[in-house]
């Protein structure tokens, strides 16, 4: 289930193909001025998932049906979209 939606996008009015990633809600918790999420079952936890080259709506679908409250993280379409988030993620600190 989608908590947070973050748009890391250059390119905002791009929808049709993209990159997404899900990470449990509970890893933002170490945000500055972050809302402080519960921490649930292991066994249900994401802990980091990718899905290539959809659109936002079916990023959107795929993010909200996880069993985990999730943050969802939207990307210009292309191969660095792995790179590019665990660089943002590594700041978040």
């Amino acid at each position: 289930m989608i908590w947070n939606i973050i748009d890391r996008r250059k390119r905002p009015h791009r929808w049709k193909n993209i990159d997404a990633v899900i990470e449990a809600i509970e890893h933002d918790n170490s945000c500055a001025d972050a809302d402080q999420a519960p921490e649930f079952d292991v066994m249900l936890v994401i802990d980091h998932e990718t899905l290539k080259g959809v659109s936002v709506a079916e990023s959107i679908l795929w993010a909200d049906a996880q069993e985990c409250p999730v943050t969802l993280y939207l990307y210009d379409a292309g191969p660095e979209t792995r790179q590019t988030h665990f660089d943002a993620v590594g700041n978040r600190f």
